[in-house]
């Protein structure tokens, strides 16, 4: 079973048994939000989450060729040959993980592939369907982050399954009906830290960006955790007003275009406006979410102080 998980058709075999688990924790969701009386979902947002996931599957499969002959064109100048051992595939999965959290950090980070992420955040719920609102456009270039494992002499196929079940996981830590684990909120991916990541408050912003693992947000200082006193608002802000079908996918995308169009603007400038943080404006009239985040410590530092 192992040799047909971690093979060509691993990916698919997973998502097919993810299928029926997922349904059973929706459905327990819908039911538990019903008689609680929370409102944790809402029809149009749930139906937006699986156009948006068809769009990325279907996306992922036209690119399939293209990312697996990358990957195993790095993989065959790889570095390194492994012995396929247990000790190897941990650190597939471990190597993995570390890898999306850079994709990651780099999706918040950069304005063209923040155009993409966001919208994975542009919903202002947040339950199990969340974690099908994909990035759709995502696949055109995650597999360039993913050819470094490969580079190291890790096998393409073996990484894409790694990234499956990691996906899975990370898709089921898109609950609010789950508050604390315990000890497990030290190393893992918790619902506690990814509610902070889909939040709009400005402490939350560009915070836990791990897939499973916390630790790199702990290493790299991009942890924050989940506090009472700063309770979470969900989405995006300014809020999409427009979320029709194409608005949700291209909504920041317009955005990038109308400041390439402005009047006598240099070409370094509209390579910042494309790859630079979010927020950023030639003028100096922008504020990015560090510029946010400064400004908001310092005010909890000037309030604590009086």
């Amino acid at each position: 079973m192992l040799d047909e998980i971690f093979s060509e058709n691993g990916q698919g075999i997973i998502y097919m048994w993810s299928i029926p688990i997922h349904a059973i924790v929706i459905l327990g969701e819908m039911i538990y939000s019903h008689f609680n009386r929370e409102k944790l979902y809402e029809t149009k947002d749930v139906l937006s989450n699986v156009y948006l996931a068809i769009l990325n599957y279907g996306l992922d499969l036209l690119m399939k060729g293209v990312s697996m002959a990358v990957m195993f064109f790095f993989y065959h100048h790889r570095l390194f040959t492994w012995e396929f051992n247990v000790w190897y595939f941990v650190a597939v999965f471990v190597l993995q993980d570390f890898a999306y959290y850079v994709l990651h950090y780099v999706d918040h980070h950069s304005r063209a592939f923040w155009a993409v992420h966001i919208t994975h955040h542009s919903s202002d719920h947040f339950n199990i369907t969340t974690g099908f609102r994909s990035p759709v456009l995502q696949p055109l270039y995650r597999y360039l982050y993913f050819s470094a494992l490969a580079f190291l002499g890790f096998n393409p196929w073996h990484i894409m399954v790694a990234y499956s079940v990691l996906q899975v996981y990370g898709t089921w830590v898109h609950t609010q009906t789950v508050k604390n684990l315990g000890f497990l909120e030290w190393f893992m991916v918790t619902p506690s830290h990814h509610r902070v990541h889909h939040a709009c408050n400005i402490r939350y912003l560009d915070r836990n960006m791990g897939m499973a693992l916390i630790i790199w947000d702990r290493i790299f200082g991009t942890f924050e955790k989940e506090v009472p006193e700063v309770p979470i608002k969900y989405g995006i802000y300014p809020k999409m007003e427009d979320k029709g079908p194409v608005n949700l996918v291209f909504y920041e995308w317009k955005k990038i275009a109308k400041d390439l169009k402005q009047p006598d603007l240099k070409f370094t400038d509209k390579l910042k406006y494309l790859f630079y943080s979010p927020g950023w404006r030639h003028d100096g009239t922008g504020k990015t979410v560090r510029d946010y985040q400064r400004e908001e410590l310092e005010r909890r530092m000037k309030k604590q102080a009086s």
